[in-house]
C-alpha cells in the first residue's frame, strides 16, 4: 500500500520499533507542517492510507473530495479533526484506537512539570540566573494546597494522582456523572462550578474536546479563581472561552497560568499576548510528545493498517463503511 504520514517533525517515527510493522509498504514521510488544501491535495494524490499525528493536520471535505485513491485514514484518539461524514461518503475507512484504559503517561507527567515549573517559577528564574541576577522573587509550594482536576477521565486520575504524592488535597468538577464516579472512588467533588473556581490553588484541565465542551470554562468561572491560583491546561485551548484567560491574568484571576495548547498549531506568532506575561509558562503542545508514547500509538496506528489489508479493519469509527 501506499502509506503517507503527515507532521513527523523531527523524523521520529522511522526511528521506532513499531516502524518495521510497515515493512514491505510504500511509505512516504512528511516532516512539515502544510494545512493548505491545494497543496496537501498534490502530495496525498497517490495515497491509499493516511497516518495522522493526533489533530495537527485537519481532513475536511475539499481535501477529501480531491483524494480518489484513499481507502484509509489511521490514527489514535479523538477525531475532531476529521470529517468523518465525507469520509463515509467517500468510502474512507477511519481507523482510530481510543486506548481504552490507557491513559496518556507522558500528558499527566507533561501537566505536573509545568505545575511545579509555574509554581516555583524555574523559567522565569532560569532566564533571571543567565542574565546574572541571581534569584528573582519566592515561590510557592504544593503540599497542603488543593489540586482542582477538571474532568474525571484516564489523565485526570492520573494527575491526581501526582497530587497526592506531593500532599495535595484533591478535588474533581465534570459531569454529573462523572462526578458520581469521583465520590465512588472516594475523591472529595465541589460543591459546584463556582466553588471549585473558588477553593482550587491550582486547577488542571483534563476534558476532551466535543460541542459540549467547547467553551466550557468561561471569564466568569476564571474571575472566581484565587489571585494565587494557577490554571493549567494541556488540554484544549478551545475549551477556553476565547480571550478569557488572557484577560483573566491580566484582571489577576487566576494569578498564573501554564499552557500547552493554543486555538491554532502550529503557533508561531511570538507576539502572542500568552508569550508576552511574566505570570505564563508555555510550551508547544507537548503533551505526548514522547519516544514512549510515540512507540505506543503508532504500534496502534500500524496494527490498524494491518488489519485493514487483512481484511478485518479494526477500531474503525464509521462502522457503516464495514
Amino acid at each position: 500500500m501506499k502509506i503517507t504520514i503527515l507532521d513527523d517533525y523531527f523524523d521520529t517515527v522511522r526511528t521506532l520499533g513499531c516502524f518495521e510493522k510497515l515493512k514491505g509498504h510504500d511509505v512516504t514521510i512528511w516532516n512539515d507542517h502544510v494545512q493548505d488544501v491545494d497543496e496537501l491535495a498534490e502530495r496525498l494524490k497517490d495515497t491509499e492510507a493516511l497516518v495522522l499525528i493526533r489533530e495537527r493536520t485537519h481532513i475536511r471535505a475539499p481535501l477529501l473530495d480531491r483524494l480518489p485513491r484513499l481507502k484509509l485514514i489511521s490514527q489514535r484518539s479523538v477525531f475532531p479533526h476529521i470529517d468523518v461524514e465525507d469520509c463515509t461518503r467517500l468510502g474512507v475507512i477511519v481507523s482510530s484506537s481510543q486506548h481504552p484504559g490507557t491513559p496518556s503517561y507522558a500528558t499527566a507527567e507533561l501537566t505536573w512539570g509545568l505545575v511545579i515549573a509555574a509554581m516555583r517559577q524555574i523559567p522565569q528564574q532560569m532566564e533571571s540566573l543567565k542574565a546574572g541576577t541571581w534569584q528573582i522573587g519566592v515561590g510557592n509550594t504544593l503540599r497542603g494546597r488543593t489540586l482542582g482536576v477538571f474532568g474525571y477521565g484516564r489523565i485526570g486520575r492520573a494527575v491526581a494522582a501526582y497530587g497526592e504524592a506531593f500532599g495535595m488535597n484533591i478535588m474533581f468538577w465534570a459531569s454529573e456523572e462523572s462526578r458520581a464516579r469521583a465520590k465512588e472512588d472516594g475523591f472529595a467533588t465541589a460543591a459546584g462550578k463556582t466553588d471549585f473556581f473558588a477553593q482550587c490553588d491550582v486547577i488542571s484541565l483534563h476534558l476532551r474536546l466535543y460541542d459540549s465542551t467547547r467553551y466550557i470554562v468561561t471569564a466568569d468561572d476564571l474571575s472566581h479563581m484565587k489571585p494565587t491560583a494557577l490554571l493549567v491546561n494541556t488540554s484544549r485551548a478551545q475549551l477556553i472561552e476565547p480571550g478569557a484567560l488572557v484577560q483573566g491574568l491580566r484582571d489577576g484571576r487566576p494569578g498564573m497560568a501554564a499552557v500547552d495548547v493554543y486555538e491554532d498549531e502550529p503557533m508561531r506568532d511570538t507576539e502572542h499576548p500568552l508569550l508576552q506575561m511574566d505570570n505564563v509558562v508555555c510550551t508547544p503542545h507537548l503533551g505526548y510528545v514522547t519516544r514512549e508514547e510515540y512507540e505506543m500509538q503508532f504500534t496502534d496506528i500500524f496494527d490498524q493498517i494491518i488489519a485493514y489489508q487483512d481484511g478485518a479493519p479494526s477500531n474503525v469509527i464509521n462502522p457503516e463503511m464495514l
